[in-house]
């Protein structure tokens, strides 16, 4: 959802500029789930990739590594230019690493974001990518001073805005969902992936059994991810046969970007859902402690977005729940370069 605007952006830009760029697009295997990789590139109208590394599942020492050997022999055979890295997974800062120690450039897209919670495996991603990046796009201001704090220098620094947004922009025209939710009137969303979360198995059976109250009230949906799934099978939880809180496998992009604009409210431990659903004007209720996208809080010195963070405290989840119930929807406010042209800028700083 990231690479694919940059891609294309790259492509046209270049044709206008007539400059002959060449593009080597590397999947590194780390989301291996067809359901959570392959109909990503399809809906996103990405071009099979050059390179699949298929590193799959493992521990983060695990992944990094693989990542780290099977990358070095492809920037080795293609010498680029500048390599592109997105957000904060494992494989983000592995080739970032693979490239400082051959001295090949590094572009770093959605640079700069901040948790300050270095439990989190994303965070410490995130803080070795941005220091051994020549280039960093950041998505918003934060992220610029969090960079100049860390003592980045400004030069390196490029505010473009965030380019999950290009992807929403120019997808959701296309959004629908599956015909047996089209029908389905007011209801919740819920995405949860943390191990933070989901390898708590006390705390995710306290959270079904609140979901669980929750959908008598109004259905709950919940596209699990399949680590997910592997612990609600663990905890040994099983739903209500009223079909009132539906567990769906994965769902394609397209068909989740029209239930994230369609629900009454979002339950997620997600980054790219806090982003998305403070642009569709949709609330938002994170079960993290911190967030590293303080941009799309409802509360606090930018108040740009409509999440709040109710951290793991179940209790407080119900009440917010509730008290989201009962307000009206709310206004949804244009975050700086959120406009669907991020993407365009990051290739315009790169072909010059």
């Amino acid at each position: 959802m990231k690479a694919a605007p940059v891609l294309r952006a790259i492509a046209e830009s270049s044709q206008i500029r007539q400059t002959l760029v060449r593009q080597t697009l590397v999947h590194t295997g780390q989301h291996y789930d067809a359901a959570m990789s392959d109909v990503f590139f399809q809906q996103l109208g990405m071009p099979v990739p050059d390179v699949n590394l298929s590193v799959g599942s493992g521990s983060h020492a695990q992944q990094t590594a693989q990542v780290m050997e099977r990358f070095e022999p492809v920037v080795l055979e293609q010498k680029p230019d500048w390599v592109l890295v997105y957000g904060d997974v494992n494989s983000t800062a592995a080739a970032a690493l693979v490239c400082a120690k051959l001295q090949i450039p590094v572009a770093h897209v959605e640079a700069g974001l901040r948790s300050r919670d270095r439990t989190m495996p994303e965070e410490i991603n995130r803080l070795v990518t941005d220091q051994l990046s020549d280039m960093l796009f950041t998505p918003s201001a934060d992220a610029d001073t969090n960079l100049l704090r860390e003592g980045i220098p400004r030069e390196k620094i490029h505010l473009v805005g965030n380019v999950m947004i290009d992807t929403l922009v120019r997808l959701l025209p296309l959004a629908a969902m599956s015909g047996d939710l089209a029908g389905l009137g007011t209801f919740v969303l819920v995405t949860l992936h943390r191990p933070a979360n989901v390898d708590d198995l006390p705390w995710l059976r306290e959270m079904l059994t609140a979901l669980l109250e929750v959908s008598r009230e109004l259905p709950v949906v919940f596209p699990v991810h399949p680590r997910t799934q592997q612990r609600i099978a663990e905890a040994g939880f099983l739903p209500a046969d009223d079909g009132r809180l539906r567990l769906l496998p994965p769902v394609p992009y397209l068909e989740f970007l029209a239930m994230q604009k369609a629900a009454r409210v979002v339950i997620t431990d997600s980054g790219g859902i806090q982003e998305e659903s403070s642009y569709l004007g949709v609330p938002c209720l994170t079960v993290r402690e911190n967030t590293e996208r303080p941009i799309t809080l409802t509360a606090g010195t930018l108040r740009a977005g409509t999440n709040t963070l109710v951290g793991r405290d179940i209790t407080r989840l119900r009440s917010e729940l509730q008290r989201v119930l009962v307000s009206p929807p709310p206004e949804a406010r244009p975050i700086p370069l959120w406009d669907g042209h991020a993407s365009e800028r990051i290739a315009k700083i790169l072909l010059s």
